[in-house]
């Protein structure tokens, strides 16, 4: 019998499939090198920047395996939310009522991403702010948070500047820009559409792989050694 009291989706207890995820990472290796990990790069859109009202409304991620995209394994969808008004959302996104009104659920995609997910590190730009509301989703929808340990590029960017000018140097940190799309303009990485959530996903991959190669260079070698770096910030989110 269904209980009138629970929403769709409420888990006494935290979702399989979070459990699973959790499991894994209890006994995570960090000192394993680069190339043996799997990567999900991924970035969120959302209906707006309000940590306590605004939702997801579209998910883009793809895998980096042997630090190589591989492009036959994506993820995109957009999500219905809970409230409709997708007004912001098509100015900014340039995603349209209809696609909304038509898309699955959190209910129906947030399992299917943690599903995705399992067993990779989670690489965002800005990271902390898609990890809220992932685990604001997974949390309401699935009863738990995901475990994946988390690897912001923006720090990786602001590791990578503070080597590249010195500790000391005249260079005023606040005309530097870490936006996404100046950053891919600075290294010349390809260039993708933005405000799109799989096209972010691929710029930051493009991003992540450039900074890996110089960290390596550098003789960061193992995960461990990227982490203790300081130049991609906490393990988990």
């Amino acid at each position: 019998m269904i209980n009138p009291f629970k929403p769709a989706g409420w888990f006494s207890a935290p979702h399989p499939l979070l459990r699973k995820n959790k499991e894994f990472f209890n006994s995570f290796d960090q000192n394993r090198p680069l190339t043996e990990y799997t990567f999900v790069v991924c970035d969120t859109e959302l209906t707006g920047l309000n940590k306590k009202k605004d939702e997801l409304i579209s998910i883009g991620a793809v895998m980096i395996r042997d630090l190589q995209i591989d492009l036959s394994s994506m993820f995109h969808h957009f999500i219905r939310p809970q409230n409709l008004d997708a007004t912001r959302a098509t100015l900014v996104h340039r995603i349209t009522p209809e696609q909304l009104e038509n898309a699955q659920s959190a209910e129906e995609i947030m399992p299917k991403f943690v599903e995705y997910i399992h067993g990779s590190l989670l690489v965002g730009h800005y990271l902390p702010l898609d990890m809220h509301f992932l685990n604001k989703a997974t949390k309401r929808v699935m009863g738990g948070t995901l475990s994946n340990p988390g690897v912001d590029t923006m720090r990786m960017a602001q590791g990578y500047k503070r080597v590249q000018l010195g500790h000391y140097h005249e260079h005023n940190p606040r005309e530097i820009s870490y936006s996404l799309d100046d950053l891919g303009v600075e290294y010349n990485l390809p260039l993708f559409k933005p405000h799109d959530a799989l096209e972010d996903a691929l710029q930051t991959a493009y991003l992540f792989l450039f900074f890996i190669k110089k960290f390596r260079k550098g003789g960061l070698v193992t995960l461990k050694d990227i982490f203790q770096s300081g130049r991609v910030g906490s393990l988990r989110y």
